[in-house]
């Protein structure tokens, strides 16, 4: 239902995958990174490490899309069921809802007769479309993608937890807590950066977001490594 009359690109077309991908990203990289340094904090082999870290990603990315997947259907399967509601009130309550559309587009503040012309050109072109644009608010740009949605997030989780599981490969095991807190910090700018710059949103309010939820979820798991000794 999205139209223009010339080349215009609007970031709002991004909404529909562009959110689970963050979602996904973020989270796959601070819960991933936040686990390892709180088992790293209570003095654990790398090899458990690895092991600890491989099965968060697997178990995280498979919990994300899922999640994802079934949130978004449900969202489908309301939308589906407005429009069969608008359908069967279009056959059986033509004028209450010709009526309803005019009123509308009275109050977005065009005359009676211009509202009323309005409402009748945009029935007889395709009623449903019309209310389910200007009465439910439903376009094809916030239409509910399940698939989209779930790819987008699962691949996302694991490109964000991948980072992490490299550190306690490539990163010196005796420094380890401190150097993979910083790797992460470092993730955490780069994706508040992107993210920003996907959704044409300011990128310092998007940056310090992220990272400050991020250092906070670190800083909690490290505490309970150090306090309790074991595995988490």
């Amino acid at each position: 239902m999205h139209h223009s009359i010339h080349d215009e690109a609007h970031l709002s077309n991004r909404n529909h995958w562009l959110r689970a991908a963050v979602l996904g990203a973020n989270d796959g990289l601070i819960s991933t990174a936040s686990l390892l340094v709180g088992v790293a904090a209570a003095s654990t082999s790398s090899q458990t490490l690895l092991l600890t870290g491989m099965a968060a990603l697997t178990a995280g990315a498979l919990s994300m899309a899922a999640g994802e997947y079934i949130s978004v259907s449900s969202q489908a399967d309301t939308e589906k069921a407005d429009l069969d509601k608008e359908r069967h009130e279009l056959r059986h309550n033509a004028e209450r809802e010709l009526l309803e559309l005019t009123k509308i587009y009275e109050a977005r503040g065009l005359e009676h007769d211009l509202a009323h012309q309005v409402a009748v050109s945009l029935t007889e072109h395709n009623a449903l479309e019309a209310h389910a644009r200007d009465e439910i608010g439903l376009t094809d740009i916030s239409e509910a993608k399940p698939i989209h949605a779930s790819v987008a997030s699962g691949l996302s989780f694991i490109a964000g937890a991948i980072l992490p599981i490299i550190g306690i490969l490539l990163l010196p095991a005796e420094t380890l807590v401190w150097s993979l807190s910083s790797l992460t910090i470092l993730g955490l700018m780069l994706l508040g950066i992107i993210s920003a710059r996907l959704g044409g949103a300011p990128v310092i309010p998007a940056t310090t977001r992220i990272v400050v939820w991020g250092v906070l979820a670190m800083v909690a798991t490290s505490l309970i490594g150090r306090l309790f000794g074991v595995a988490i």
